[in-house]
């Protein structure tokens, strides 16, 4: 009997720093036995950047770069490591350049043997059907990358980080509904942290479906 494809639940941000590492840790926590992918996107001799300086250039090559494991993924305080702080039971770190994410991120859910994985990233979204893909903004701004523009076309909810009031959300609900983004961003639902319990609710539906 061929593997059952696991559930692909997208956690992007509207811009870096959003928050999006500290919901997709809490996911893992609701979600004991989940693994996690991270996606670096690098410029290979394009970006600009002194190659001593940039912290992935001298990983890509012709190919995307998949780490898998704790020994190849764990680093205090970095992203994969809170993956494991978290409780992930394994965490896969794709290294590529825009034309390698697709490619390099069905490499690692190759790699995958739990029931559900968290993939952290934009780009990605692009190329691999997701389950349920979450984009996150901080709730002080609405400045929005043209990574997070393209994923939130594809998302299925906003998720507003940090101490975000009701008021923060009828406010980006407004914004969300204005010019300049996708049609339909603005009926997304949108939730805080104080709807966590929601949205975690709202991944078991979809777990609890792919399982039927």
């Amino acid at each position: 009997m061929p593997r059952r494809r696991p559930i692909i639940i997208g956690i992007g941000g509207f811009a870096s720093n959003s928050g999006k590492t500290t919901l997709l840790c809490k996911l893992l926590q609701a979600f004991p036995g989940w693994e996690a992918i991270k996606t670096t996107r690098g410029h290979y001799r394009s970006c600009g950047k002194d190659p001593q300086t940039c912290c992935v250039s001298h990983l890509l090559g012709d190919e995307p770069v998949v780490r898998s494991g704790r020994v190849e993924t764990y680093t205090p305080g970095k992203d994969t490591g809170r993956y494991w702080d978290a409780g992930a039971s394994n965490v896969h770190w794709v290294i590529a350049t825009a034309e390698q994410v697709a490619e390099g991120i069905n490499r690692a859910l190759l790699r995958v043997e739990s029931s559900g994985v968290l993939i952290e990233g934009n780009s990605f979204s692009e190329s691999v059907q997701v389950d349920l893909m979450v984009m996150v903004a901080p709730a002080a701004g609405q400045k929005i990358k043209s990574s997070a523009r393209r994923a939130l076309a594809k998302s299925s909810l906003l998720f507003l980080a940090g101490e975000a009031t009701r008021d923060d959300q009828v406010r980006f609900k407004k914004w969300l509904a204005g010019p300049g983004l996708a049609a339909g961003s603005g009926d997304l639902p949108i939730y805080t942290q104080h709807d966590l319990s929601e949205l975690i609710k709202q991944v078991r539906r979809v777990d609890s479906f792919s399982a039927v």
